[in-house]
């Protein structure tokens, strides 16, 4: 069990700037923040109590308290009466990019597994064929996986594809991404749309992602197409909210 810190010994040397416009809680857990993602502070880590830690810091117990809350609040802490406030597993940040959940996880130094739940040739539903752009019934490749991150469930991915786009089998499927396997077909993945929600888990969504039932789940759906615009994938996913984050860049023109 790792011990508490003694104050931010353990961390990048850090002092508060009071001139500066921005509030001094902000400061406090942008620096604990990049410290938690950075690995300074591991996972795990018990911090000591708001009191010390605000007066190891020159701060008020408020100020402290709310540069905590903020920590909780993106996921990074959790407190626990009668313990403290202890580092968890930071949240995968994704970016909402053409890439696939297996390449994220890579990128972002976690060790991605997948357990294919299903591998199977069904008829398109009309929601299906829609989005696919083919005829109602058509036989199209429905694939079912849960995908995890260092051994903890992140999503439940259901994807449709037309026939002429599984050149892969199974095993393949459970050891690289779709993405990836859809590129060895020669096919040039160019655009998607998605959408995304957010909805509370059923039961049996709560067993297979390891959370409680009713726990919060983002949802995405993901037409992608190639380079004739031709659609060639449809994504029906949902993610764990707990462990997972979609991040948005917006550029001001």
């Amino acid at each position: 069990m790792s011990e508490p810190t003694p104050g931010l010994d353990a961390l990048p040397r850090f002092v508060v700037d009071r001139t500066s416009p921005v509030p001094l809680y902000y400061q406090v857990a942008q620096h604990l923040e990049d410290a938690i993602h950075s690995g300074a502070v591991p996972t795990g880590t018990l911090f000591q109590n708001e009191v010390d830690l605000a007066a190891s810091l020159g701060l008020s117990r408020p100020t402290m308290r709310r540069a905590m809350q903020h920590l909780v609040d993106k996921g990074l802490v959790v407190r626990r009466r009668g313990i403290g406030t202890r580092v968890v597993q930071p949240k995968l940040r994704r970016s909402l990019e053409l890439t696939s959940l297996n390449d994220d996880l890579t990128r972002a130094g976690r060790k991605p597994t997948t357990e294919v739940l299903s591998f199977e040739r069904v008829q398109a539903t009309d929601v299906v064929a829609e989005r696919l752009e083919v005829p109602e019934a058509t036989v199209v490749h429905e694939l079912v996986r849960i995908r995890r991150a260092d051994g903890e469930p992140i999503a439940r991915l259901i994807n449709y594809l037309p026939e002429h786009i599984v050149a892969f089998d199974e095993l393949d499927l459970a050891e690289h991404g779709l993405y990836e396997l859809i590129r060895r077909q020669g096919v040039v993945l160019h655009s998607a749309t998605q959408t995304l929600g957010a909805r509370t888990a059923t039961a049996a969504e709560a067993r297979l992602m390891s959370e409680p039932r009713g726990a919060a789940l983002v949802t995405a759906q993901r037409v992608t197409y190639d380079d004739h615009g031709q659609a060639v994938e449809f994504g029906n996913h949902i993610y764990a909210s707990s462990r997972y984050t979609f991040e948005i860049n917006l550029l001001t023109t």
